[in-house]
């Protein structure tokens, strides 16, 4: 609790100083090396700006993720600009201790997925006295948005990164002052004013992400008729097969919305026809023709699996990630 006093401490007198150097974030590392991001106060800033423009309020904030990563660094300023001390989860005894210490009027939260779950399970009612619950960290089960809305929970999905201020992306369309473009390959560019300044330490490795102004994610993503961004995945996750894109995760998670599915993990292995065919792994009692005609409801038919291997369970290594290894094995065995 001390560690998170001191935190907070420090970015009020950051937000309050005459020019202060930049704050330096690093990122979780779930994707490779750690890396230590450099965010201007003026990128912070205009992030807390365009987020509040597009929640349509302001108000104190409940800090329940690591103060330490963006997604918490933002939770602090966003309160403190809007002349409140944020409210430390930490420092009570449950979530609706902490809500109920915010007293009255707007009030925000910052969640990544999994709390969100537990939370609807045990305090949906604490949870529904928020203006807006931010859901970042990670894909959003379109099944947890659902709970959420029964629950009469306001949730906003955003997208964003350490390179980016955090959530520059709400519900699919950018914040005020944010460009979002796809570049020939599906991979995600961002531009504007809340962007990084560097990588300490690592100028080539900046070098290689920031060109021309822009910001070069390592996500797919797709726009839809109305604009809206598609997050597919990490683009070392799309398969190339026979010629066309796919985003494995994309389908994954379209096959996770089936009644009959309770897991399900999509990667691609070699084929001599395909060049890579795309493979369904799956537990519970779906069949490949009714997997292909789930997903091609959903989306392009040229993205359903041409496999799929049934399951008892999903693989999973020490860290409790799917043992891509072990199931790429499994495909290959299977006649």
């Amino acid at each position: 609790m001390g560690q998170v006093d001191e935190v907070v401490g420090e970015l009020a007198g950051w937000l309050a100083a005459d020019d202060p150097a930049p704050w330096v974030v690093e990122t979780s590392g779930s994707t490779g090396a750690p890396k230590r991001v450099l965010l201007s106060r003026a990128a912070v800033l205009a992030s807390v700006r365009a987020s509040a423009r597009r929640l349509g309020a302001t108000g104190p904030w409940l800090l329940a993720l690591p103060a330490a990563y963006v997604a918490g660094l933002q939770v602090v300023c966003r309160s403190l600009v809007a002349g409140h001390e944020p409210v430390l989860l930490d420092r009570h005894d449950s979530f609706a201790a902490a809500a109920a210490a915010m007293g009255a009027g707007d009030r925000f939260v910052s969640l990544v997925p999994t709390q969100l779950h537990r939370l609807l399970d045990t305090d949906a009612a604490s949870l529904r006295t928020f203006h807006t619950v931010l859901l970042g960290g990670g894909p959003i089960d379109p099944g947890l948005r659902r709970r959420a809305d029964a629950a009469g929970v306001h949730v906003v999905a955003t997208y964003g990164s350490a390179e980016t201020a955090g959530g520059c992306v709400y519900d699919g369309y950018a914040l005020d002052g944010v460009a979002v473009a796809l570049e020939a390959d599906g991979r995600v560019r961002i531009a504007g004013p809340t962007l990084f300044e560097g990588y300490a330490g690592d100028p080539d490795l900046t070098a290689g992400v920031l060109v021309d102004g822009w910001f070069r994610t390592a996500d797919a993503g797709r726009f839809d008729d109305d604009g809206r961004l598609h997050v597919l995945g990490r683009i070392d996750d799309v398969v190339v097969s026979g010629g066309v894109n796919v985003p494995a995760p994309a389908v994954a998670a379209r096959l996770r919305e089936h009644p009959d599915v309770a897991a399900a993990e999509v990667l691609g292995v070699p084929d001599e026809e395909w060049g890579t065919r795309l493979v369904a792994f799956v537990v519970g009692p779906l069949s490949l023709q009714a997997a292909r005609d789930w997903v091609a409801e959903a989306h392009p038919r040229s993205w359903a699996p041409r496999q799929l291997v049934a399951l008892d369970a999903i693989p999973l290594l020490g860290n409790g990630k799917p043992d891509r290894l072990a199931l790429r094995t499994r495909a290959l065995e299977e006649p």
